[in-house]
């Protein structure tokens, strides 16, 4: 006959109780955890469904050592006229107007406006001169139309131009185009034939 071992049997029971309290604890930090990876797989569905700005990109440029205010105004088809007045609309948004050198945190002339999504039809860009401060007499102002037909591919230009506006008011329309519904600029359909578009207000 052995002899009762109290201590070994008190070492079983605690190692017992460790084991589970450590399984307690797993299975607790799993189903805790469950609604966070749901909503995260949510998060990225709704991310990978919803489609990045910036298919068309219109960018104004003018002389950065010119204190002047010079705005791009852009229209999509069917949609709106978006520019300084009018931030954005169901296809563009303007993502930067520049003042010139007033309230400017850079010293970039520059202005753009991208676009969500690729509606056929035909495109308006235009430019305006709101405020000379320089008193220039001729301010140049180059603008670049660039399209990104999908996440994986680069912008790629389609069409750049520069125009000379002369005095405070002045509306240029630089150029309109027709994209067609695979993102790509139809032959024959690029002109400057004026058609302005700022002086638009909401119904």
């Amino acid at each position: 006959m052995q002899p009762f071992d109290d201590e070994g049997d008190d070492s079983d029971i605690v190692f017992r109780d460790l084991i589970m309290l450590t399984l307690s604890g797993f299975v607790t930090v799993a189903v805790l955890l469950l609604p966070h990876i749901g909503e995260s797989k949510a998060k990225s569905t709704a991310t990978e469904t919803t489609e990045p700005p910036g298919n068309v990109i219109i960018e104004a440029r003018w002389p950065d050592d010119m204190d002047v205010d010079v705005d791009l105004w852009v229209q999509a088809p069917g949609d709106v006229p978006v520019g300084y007045s009018n931030k954005g609309g169901v296809v563009f948004n303007l993502l930067r107007d520049d003042l010139g050198k007033r309230a400017d945190a850079t010293n970039m002339n520059y202005e753009v406006s991208y676009s969500r999504g690729i509606p056929a039809g035909e495109y308006t860009i235009n430019v305006h001169l709101y405020r000379n401060t320089a008193r220039a007499g001729s301010i140049p102002v180059t603008v670049v139309a660039s399209v990104k037909r999908s996440t994986q591919e680069s912008a790629r230009q389609i069409l750049a131009s520069k125009v000379d506006l002369t005095r405070e008011g002045q509306e240029q329309t630089v150029f309109r185009f027709r994209l067609n519904d695979r993102g790509e600029l139809v032959p024959g359909t690029v002109t400057n034939l004026q058609r302005p578009i700022r002086s638009w207000k909401p119904s």
